[in-house]
């Protein structure tokens, strides 16, 4: 995995983290609602195991999952990607909302990554 600096890790790992609580209180809500929440519960899932994967890395925590678990992860998180990306489109140059986009887009690639080098 390439190197990257240590507050672009911090600021990955925040974002995930950020993410993950987001897709957590989404699912609360949804579950309330009687609404459907697979999708919601397979975004939290790839985005705890992808914060993990790089926590793995960086940190040297443990990380124990099996190959087909981090490649459905891995797929999750890219299915995410192209979302994240139109937001940045249409968010104004220099808003919170497009920063707060282009380190959620960063840290996903980054967790793509780390999860497509534990396949190798």
């Amino acid at each position: 995995m390439k190197t990257v600096s240590q507050e672009i890790q911090d600021l990955s790992v925040k974002s995930l983290e950020s993410t993950f609580n987001k897709l957590t209180n989404a699912y609360k809500s949804m579950t309330e609602k009687g609404s459907n929440t697979t999708l919601v519960q397979k975004r939290q899932n790839a985005v705890k195991i992808g914060l993990e994967s790089l926590k793995g890395i960086w940190n040297g925590e443990d990380f124990s999952y099996d190959a087909e678990i981090i490649l459905t992860s891995k797929e999750v998180l890219q299915s995410i990607i192209p979302s994240v990306e139109q937001q940045i489109a249409k968010a104004k140059e220099g808003s919170s909302q497009k920063t707060l986009n282009t380190h959620r887009l960063t840290a996903l690639k980054l967790a793509i990554e780390s999860l497509e080098n534990r396949l190798i």
